[in-house]
This record gives structure tokens, sequence and C-alpha cells, in this order.
């Protein structure tokens, strides 16, 4: 239906079930129109019409379905020596350029990689006659929709637009009216097959546990007359945990998920598609347009999201015109939703029945074999594996997939390929104050290094003068400050020799005794604490007692100066001073406080 309308230049909307050949619905047209030298050599076209530049464009969503329709085409064009390019991500920019720049006549290419080529000016759009968006609805959905207008944009305005998918929604079809001119709208159905499905595929739909999930697919898996699986899951997670324990249980089993670097994703589908893996765990990444012959079981580990992912999944299975087996789990949590996609595609399975991998219905409607076990016997395991595929190097982009980008090399390679050390290393990494820390080797050092350490071993036994200063709150030079707390710490031991009957005398000491009150609070001048300290030091070297105005100002200090830390010729100088001292000096300090309050009265 398509091919009268598609070779007259026409622009198309196709609509078809999954595994009817729209590929080559939409590639044979766009191979016609595309002038090669076959064409001029055999008289139908005119040598000016020759080009490098690619004559027709079909954007993919997935890398997955670019390779696979370029394969398609090649094979279509190859009488005619139709040159065809797949441009994706996850592969190296250079080999992509180098193609384009030897000449290419159709590019089949994901948005992205189209348009970070066509900003670099590698691409060029200009000569393009015929565009094709595969999977329109997930081309024109809100995630793509962008990029595609983008696309559009750097094409000609006279062209011929053919849109093709399985799902054709009314917005959609709105969407696509802008970027077209009088479209022909394509819906190809078989008289007797009605309904979103196809009729080749039995649909099987259990509510199963989450937990008992894995148990029941690889007793699924081991059901007579089957050949190659797929189980589909949301999450990146969920399909990487399922292949790993599917591979502890024996199976054969490969991933396909967004986590996997582009040269994994690779290995697994060819696995796949050569039979050294018969068990394939993928996202919706694989959902749409991969074709796989002999797959004959395709499980819903998963409910999907809506209905369109629904019938892309089973799709899979039951093509051109083979039987498959859907099978769908659905958990206790996601039966609202199948029920909304079981009343869009009037499936008839509005309520699961419950099921488990013991339950004897599954093994009747499945056709499993009695007794069978969740692992794989061992007379069973015949595949290869994954491993026995080897990993393309793909000069993969980014950090994902690195590992795999190729072989190994040797650690003798690498070294040689270090330039070796013209010069010693920093020598300050190994030093410690200026000095090696291993001995007997000489080791540079510069003149600010060298006198930075030198300082610092003369000034090691010097007291640290800044905590001291901090101690004793006194705002004298620092100087000055090391010198009053050195020499008022003896006398401050001698107040608590003398005996408290000299409290007579305090009329004289008052004038003395009045700047005690605010000792705490405002320091005195620098020159008057000099001059109180050097009377205390010359009575204690004539070996005769402070006078009494002297002594009744010492226990100004008597409590943090007295236990600031003091070289040890002070500490010698005291000793003969707290000896002559009667071993009662804490009632004098108490009638000393009582004495001092009392002045001010007397």
């Amino acid at each position: 239906m398509t091919l009268p309308v598609a070779l007259s230049g026409k622009d198309v909307i196709g609509q078809a079930k999954t595994g009817t050949g729209k590929t080559l619905g939409f590639g044979l047209p766009l191979l016609e129109r595309v002038t090669v030298p076959a064409d001029v050599e055999a008289g139908r076209a005119a040598p000016e019409q020759l080009t490098n530049a690619p004559q027709a464009l079909v954007v993919v969503p997935t890398r997955e379905l670019c390779q696979q329709v370029t394969n398609d085409l090649q094979t279509a064009g190859k009488v005619r020596n139709v040159r065809v390019l797949a441009i994706y991500g996850g592969r190296a920019y250079e080999p992509q350029v180098e193609a384009l720049k030897k000449g290419v006549d159709v590019v089949v290419g994901t948005p992205g990689r189209l348009l970070d080529l066509a900003g670099q000016r590698k691409l060029d759009l200009s000569h393009v006659r015929g565009l094709v968006l595969d999977e329109a609805d997930e081309m024109l959905d809100l995630g793509f929709l962008p990029d595609v207008e983008r696309i559009i944009q750097l094409l000609p305005a006279k062209r011929q637009t053919m849109l093709f998918s399985a799902t054709m929604p009314g917005a959609v079809i709105g969407l696509a009216r802008r970027y077209m001119s009088q479209p022909t709208h394509i819906s190809a159905t078989s008289p007797d097959d009605e309904g979103a499905t196809v009729a080749n595929t039995t649909q099987r739909v259990y509510r199963a546990h989450s937990m008992d999930k894995p148990e029941l697919v690889a007793r699924i898996l081991q059901a007579e007359g089957r050949g190659l699986a797929m189980i589909f899951c949301r999450t990146k997670r969920t399909a990487a945990d399922i292949a790993d324990q599917l591979a502890q249980r024996g199976f054969a089993s490969g991933a396909v998920h967004g986590d996997l670097g582009q040269g994994a994703r690779e290995q697994a589908l060819r696995a796949f598609r050569n039979g050294k893996v018969d068990v394939l765990v993928c996202t919706d990444v694989a959902a749409r347009g991969i074709d796989v012959e002999g797959v004959t079981h395709v499980i819903n580990y998963q409910s999907p999201e809506e209905e369109k992912t629904y019938l892309h999944r089973i799709g899979r299975t039951g093509r051109a015109g083979a039987s498959g087996i859907a099978v769908t789990l659905v958990d206790w949590d996601d039966i609202p939703r199948w029920q909304l996609i079981n009343k869009a595609l009037d499936l008839g399975f509005p309520d699961p029945p419950e099921t488990y991998s013991t339950s004897p219905h599954l093994f009747e409607e499945l056709n499993i074999p009695a007794g069978t076990k969740g692992i794989l016997p061992r007379t069973d395991r015949t595949r290869a594996g994954l491993s026995a595929e080897q990993v393309e190097d793909l000069g993969e982009t980014g950090g994902r997939g690195r590992k795999s980008a190729g072989p190994a090399r040797s650690a003798a390679a690498v070294q040689e390929e270090r330039p070796a050390r013209t010069r010693t290393p920093r020598q300050r990494r190994r030093t410690r104050g200026g000095t090696s820390l291993e001995a007997g080797e000489a080791q540079p050092q510069t003149a600010s290094a060298a006198t930075e350490a030198v300082d610092t071993a003369e000034g090691a036994d010097e007291p640290r003068i800044p905590r001291r200063r901090r101690r004793t709150r006194v705002s004298v030079p620092a100087d000055a400050a090391v010198a009053v707390a050195t020499t008022v710490a003896e006398p401050a031991r001698e107040v608590f020799v003398e005996p408290m009957p000299q409290a007579q005398d305090t009329a004289e000491a008052e004038p003395a005794t009045k700047p005690r009150r605010r000792r705490t609070r405002a320091a005195k001048p620098a020159v008057e604490a000099v001059d109180t300290v050097e009377g205390a030091v010359t009575d204690i070297d004539d070996g005769t007692k402070a006078t009494k105005a002297e002594t009744e100002t010492k226990p100004r200090r008597r409590t943090r100066a007295a236990k600031a830390p003091v070289e040890a010729e002070t500490a010698k100088a005291a000793e003969p001073v707290a000896a002559e001292a009667p071993a009662a000096e804490a009632k004098p300090r108490r009638r000393r406080t009582r004495a001092a309050v009392a002045q001010p009265e007397s």
C-alpha cells in the first residue's frame, strides 16, 4: 500500500503493526530517489546530479534501531552499490567523519550525533531529497521534538517527508502535519487481524509477587519449545540484576540498558543474534524496531508504563507471520496501571490470576515440564555465553564502557611510553625543619629555607612570648611583660610569710591599696609597673623584707601571674624564701581578703 504512493514522491504517514515490514516500506522509495554512478552509466541520470553529500536522511530514536535499519538498507541497495552510513553516539567521531568525506548517499542516525556533526560542518544536509522519521511517535515526543525541529530546519524546503510507526496518536499526527505537505495517511491492517496486537502472539498475564519473580521466570524459560527469549524491565538496575541472577542459575544471558557502554550493548545483541546467548534482559531501549529471528517468548518482568510500550514489547515476537508467547508479570502495586493498559487495548485481562512459581496453571498454560526447578540442569547448558562474543573497539566517547574499549596493554609497554625523569623531585617534601630525614643525603636548600631553619633552631630554648603576654593581660611592651612575669612571682610568695598582726599599719598603706580595685579591668602604666618591680627586686637582692606599702600591693598579681611559667633561675631564687615560711599559708590568705575589704571604712 505504501510503495505506489511513496515512489510518486508524495508525503506519507504510515502506520502498521510491529513485524509487518515498515523498514522496506520507506527504504525502497529512498533508495530509488538516490542518484548513484550506476544510474549515470545506465543513462537514467546526468553526471552533474552526482554528489558526495547525503541525498536521504533517516532519523531513528535508538542506537540499536539505527544499526538495524542501516543493515537492512545496505542489503537492499547492494546491487546498485548505494553507500549507507550509520551515525550514532557512543562511537568515535573520526571513522564517521572519514566516511562522510569519502562520500555517502544515505545517512541513518540518531538526533544527538546528527546535530553534533552538522554543527561542526562535517555533515552537509543541503542536498537531502527525502526525510524519514522512523518510530515517529517517539521522535516527535517531547524529549526529541526540539532536536527534530533543528534537523528539519537544516534541510531543503523542497523534499519528501515520510513518518512510520506502529502507534500514531492524534496529537502526533497534528505535529507531523506541520512539517509535511498534503500527507497521505496509510493504516495497514489484515482483515482477520482485529485489535491492536498481532493475532499470532499468545498473551498471558499473571499477578506475581516481586520476591518470587526470579524463580518464576527461571521456570518459564525452561518451557518446551522455547527458542530465544527477551525479558523487559522498567529500570536499568533491575535489568542488570535479573541478568546476573539468570547467569548464576545457569542460563546464557546478556543485558542491554543505558548504563552499559555502546561496545557492551552491541556485544550482547550480536551474541543474541548469533545464538551464543538465548536470554536477553533489556530496558525499553530495545523495545522498538529490534528484529531478531527465532524469538519465541517475551516476558514483561515489570508492567509497562503505557499501552504503546506494551505493544512494542510484545511485538518482538510473532514477527513476519511467526507465532510467539508474551507473558506479563504484574505486581500488586501495578494493578491500577495494568487495568488502564488492558482497557485501552481491550485485551480481556482486567483481573490477572494470582500466580506463584509452584502454581499448577502456570505449568499447564506455558507447557512447562512437571518438576522443573529454578536452576537450569547442567545437561541443558549448551550455549557458549556472552563471553564467547568479542567486544568491538568502538573508540567510545564519555566515561561509560571504557573498560571494554580494547585489549589491556602490558605494564612494560605503558612504562616505555612514559618519558624518563630529567630532574630530581622536590626535596621539601622529604625534609623537616630544613634538614634531611635521611642521614648522609645531600639535599639542596634555598637561602630563605636555610635562614628559616637557623632561626628555628636558635629559638628552640626561648620562651614563647605571645602566650605569656596573653596570660598576664598587661598592656606593656613584650620585654616589660616578660620582666613583670619573671620578678613578681617571687614577692608573691613572700606575702604568705608575713604574720597578720601588721593590720594596724593599713592606714599607712591606704594610698597604695586604692589601685587594687581596678587591677582586673585596667592595668597600671608601664612606667609604674616597672618601678614597682625594680623596688621588689632590690629588696630581695639585699636579703631584707619589702616595705609594708609594697607588700600590700603584691597580692594584686598573686593568682594568675604566680602560675605563669618562669625561668629556672627565678625558681632557684624563690627556694630560700619558701624555706623561711611556716606551714600556714592558706589562713593568712583568707584574713588578707577580709582586711582588704575593710580598708575603705577605716
